[in-house]
């Protein structure tokens, strides 16, 4: 029999239950006569204090709630690629069916769409022993993601039956496995709770990046496979955009985006892009890897909770199918704004400035579910966390973003200053880091030029200089500069405005391959070099910055991939030819 209790007490997103005896933490409930869907946090006695993840406007006191006897899960199996649904894994397109463009309370549509039919391709052989994570065979989910079905990773036992191949919903059972004397019954889905981290056998050493086309991140910032990154900015500096993009373009087989609090009109504009976008290199459509969780501003609170739990839960669950997975969280400080509520509401002792005192607790559990893993069944999967910060009044000192950094290992410092100079991503380079690239350094010389290193290296000291020249500027005035510390702040206004300015919405400069990336440096640095020789000769910088040369380097980033590639010796050598005869020049005039 359900445990059954009467409500008590409203208190906006939170409600008390009294009468109840055997609930436990985090057990689903059914709240009010409509069946308004909540989570027990926290209990006492024959009191339970339940979230509720809907609007609790006309709840009274004296209404019944009653459990589920399961924690709050997400379903996992074929239908998830392609598909919007909310912070508590109800997809949006059918609650729009059953409910127009407003949804009522109560309604819990299932997740995977029971009717649909997915043609299975068995693989496993029956009388085999198998465990969690074993692969039974796989279904082609979308035209990129072959979804393969695994055994849950809680059964084990001798696989007595796998069914034919053939259509199968995913209620149907498509394989038995038998352990003693108990047969369980496989489908092509499974459930698992949102708050357990799904097993793996251990993690692997984060050494290979995160290719996003992004030429500020993949050259002087990048991620790893399985890392964890936080983006904190103030309002307008391009946090939300700067996600969309890296959802859209990075070298993920799995792009799961979490809304969490963020307005109704940028998750609409990111549902259209998406839609038309397609997958770099491929002509597939971005959709046939993405996962959208929608939790927008205008939602109730208590499920953005929720929403960042039901979107690592499925990217493990894909991770665990031997893919690389991106996940980003937009944003974890209304997350956190949501925990300070019903922290209030629990009446907890707040810590500073009312967040939790478990804010960095809760913060470093979800974090710590990215990595890079060998799965129960030995493929190689990860799972990289990209959190957004939302500081108030850019604050990078306030607790969530403070919180964040002491967990991620990559930080993109978003700038209020380049923002207003129109320079985006605002990724500040002077302060922005990542712990990663050291142990990445192989896989660039490996896979993409064997000076690397050396390359990133060479532009980030340019444009340290140019940071130290502006403060001498500043103290003395441009006068002061010798002609070669003007080529140099020209080249570092080079580097920012022709490599590090990148537009989201450029069809073209949006992504930037890297050995393009690296070509477009390399040739910024050639410039330099070459020209600092010419001003050691006396040419003037004025006649250097004139060449045909330089504005051909300002036009590359839009010049498409494969025409840049011819282009690129011609570059070079134009670089060489043109200086040069500069340079003649002057030798010619000082000898008459």
């Amino acid at each position: 029999m359900p445990v059954r209790g009467i409500i008590s007490k409203v208190v906006g997103p939170f409600v008390t239950a009294k009468n109840v005896i055997g609930l436990h933490m985090y057990e689903l409930v059914r709240v009010g006569s409509e069946g308004i869907i909540g989570e027990v946090i926290g209990l006492s006695g024959d009191n339970a204090f339940i979230q509720v993840y809907e609007e609790t406007v006309g709840l009274r006191p004296g209404e019944p709630i009653e459990g589920t006897g399961k924690p709050l899960s997400v379903e996992l199996g074929p239908g998830l690629v392609g598909r919007m649904f909310d912070g508590i894994q109800r997809p949006l397109h059918v609650l729009q069916g059953m409910a127009g463009f407003f949804i009522r309370r109560g309604l819990t549509p299932n997740a995977l769409d029971r009717g649909e039919k997915w043609f299975l391709h068995p693989t496993a052989e029956p009388g085999s022993k198998v465990s969690g994570g074993d692969v039974l065979g796989y279904v082609d989910e979308s035209p990129v993601v072959k979804h393969k079905i695994l055994v849950p990773p809680d059964v084990k036992g001798v696989l007595e039956y796998v069914a034919l191949e053939g259509e199968y919903t995913v209620e149907d059972d498509i394989a038995e496995v038998r352990w003693g004397g108990e047969r369980i019954c496989v489908k092509l889905m499974h459930s698992w709770p949102v708050r357990k981290p799904r097993p793996y056998r251990y993690k692997i050493p984060p050494d290979t990046p995160l290719i996003t086309g992004q030429r500020i991140i993949d050259t002087f910032f990048p991620v790893a496979k399985g890392g964890t990154a936080a983006v904190p900015g103030g309002f307008g500096t391009g946090k939300t955009v700067l996600q969309h993009t890296l959802a859209k373009y990075a070298d993920a087989d799995v792009a799961i985006f979490v809304g969490c609090g963020e307005r109704g009109n940028e998750m609409a504009g990111l549902i259209d892009e998406i839609s038309e976008l397609k997958i770099p290199g491929t002509d597939q459509s971005l959709l046939d890897r993405t996962i959208l969780i929608v939790n927008t501003s205008n939602m109730p609170i208590a499920a953005r909770e929720a929403s960042v739990y039901t979107g690592i839960t499925i990217a493990e669950y894909y991770r665990d199918m031997g893919y690389s997975v991106i996940l980003m969280a937009d944003s974890t400080s209304r997350w956190a704004e949501a925990l300070r509520e019903i922290c209030g509401r629990l009446e907890e002792m707040p810590g500073e400035e009312g967040y939790p005192a478990y804010l960095t607790t809760r913060l470093a559990e979800f974090y710590a579910r990215a990595g890079r893993v060998v799965t129960l069944n030995g493929e190689e999967g990860s799972v990289t966390v990209i959190g957004a910060v939302s500081p108030p009044g850019a604050d990078f000192s306030e607790p969530v973003t403070q919180s964040t950094l002491r967990l991620v290992k990559v930080f993109w410092a978003l700038d209020f200053a380049l923002a207003h100079k129109r320079h985006f991503p605002a990724i500040n380079w002077l302060t922005s880091y990542s712990m990663y690239f050291d142990s990445m350094k192989n896989w660039y010389e490996k896979h993409v030029t064997s000076d690397w290193v050396k390359v990133r290296e060479e532009a980030m000291n340019l444009l340290r200089e140019e940071e130290e020249l502006r403060e001498l500027v500043a103290l003395l005035g441009p006068e002061v500069l010798t002609e070669a510390q003007r080529l140099t702040l020209e080249m570092a206004r080079m580097i920012r405005e022709y490599f590090l300015r990148q537009s989201a919405f450029h069809p073209i400069d949006a992504y930037s391959p890297p050995d393009k990336t690296y070509h477009m440096l390399k040739l910024i640095l050639k410039l330099r070099e070459k020209m600092s020789d010419a001003v050691e000769r006396k040419v003037p910088l004025v006649e250097l910055l004139s060449l045909p040369i330089v504005e051909e380097i300002a036009r590359m980033k839009i010049l498409p991939y494969d025409e840049f590639k011819k282009s690129v010796e011609k570059m070079n050598s134009e670089i060489n030819e043109q200086i040069g005869r500069l340079i003649e020049k002057v030798i010619r005039g000082e000898e008459a």
